[in-house]
C-alpha cells in the first residue's frame, strides 16, 4: 500500500498533464489545421516500434549524476534525469528519480524507486511494488539478465478511475547490496507507452550494479 498521498499525487499529476494536452489540442484546432499535430496518430508511420533501440543520451546512477542510485543505466537521448526528494513510497520502496521524456517529444516518466537492504529476492520486492498500484490486472512476469545482473520484469494492464480507461505498464527490478531497485515505465496512454519502450528497454539492457 502506497505511504502518504504518493499515489494519489502522482494521479492527479496525470490528470493535469492530460487537461494540458487535450486544451493544447483544442487551441491548436481553432487555429491555423495546415499544422502537423503534436503527437503522431496511433496508425501513424512515425511511432517508434517496440524493438527500435534508443540512442543513448548519457548514464545515471553514479556519483556525480542527476541521480544517484544503487544501479547505473543509460537514459535516451533527450531523457531528463532530476533527483526526487519527496517521500513516496509505493510497496517495499521509494522514489527516488524521475526522467521526464517530455524533452524527447512523448508523455510519461521512467521513474526509479529504490528500498532498504534486506532479505527480500527481486520477484517477491516487484510484485509487492505491483500490488500498490490499485487497479492492476494480466501481469506477466520474466526474468531477465544484463551485464551479470539477474533481475524480474512484469507488464500489466492498468485501469485509472480518474481517467476512465486502460493502459500498459511495465517495470523491471533488481537487488543489489544497497537494497532492491525497481524502474517503471507508464505513460498518460497505451500509445505513448509503446513509443517510449525502446528507452525503457534501453536502460534495461545497460543496467549494472553502482
Amino acid at each position: 500500500m502506497l505511504v502518504g498521498a504518493g499515489n494519489t499525487w502522482l494521479r492527479m499529476a496525470h490528470v493535469a498533464l492530460l487537461a494540458g494536452v487535450l486544451t493544447g489540442c483544442s487551441e491548436a484546432a481553432e487555429g491555423d489545421d495546415s499544422k502537423a499535430s503534436a503527437r503522431p496518430s496511433a496508425t501513424a508511420e512515425t511511432s517508434a516500434p517496440h524493438d527500435t533501440a534508443a540512442t543513448s543520451g548519457g548514464s545515471i546512477g553514479a556519483a556525480g549524476s542527476a541521480c544517484e542510485l544503487p544501479v547505473t543505466f543509460d537514459i535516451a537521448k533527450s531523457w531528463k534525469a532530476e533527483a526526487v526528494e519527496a517521500p513516496l513510497s509505493q510497496g517495499p520502496v521509494s522514489l527516488a528519480c524521475e526522467i521526464d521524456a517530455k524533452p524527447a517529444g512523448n508523455i510519461g516518466f521512467l521513474r526509479v524507486w529504490a528500498g532498504k537492504s534486506g532479505d527480500a529476492d527481486t520477484r517477491t520486492v516487484l510484485e509487492a511494488f505491483v500490488a500498490a498500484e490499485d487497479g492492476v490486472t494480466k501481469e506477466k512476469y520474466r526474468t531477465f539478465t544484463s551485464g551479470g545482473v539477474s533481475g524480474v520484469e512484469v507488464e500489466y494492464l492498468y485501469s485509472s478511475e480518474l481517467l476512465d480507461e486502460t493502459k500498459k505498464e511495465s517495470a523491471f527490478a533488481v537487488t543489489t547490496a544497497d537494497g532492491p531497485v525497481v524502474v517503471h515505465l507508464g505513460g498518460l496512454d497505451t500509445e505513448e507507452h509503446e513509443e517510449m519502450l525502446p528507452a525503457y528497454e534501453l536502460a534495461r539492457r545497460t543496467l549494472r550494479t553502482a
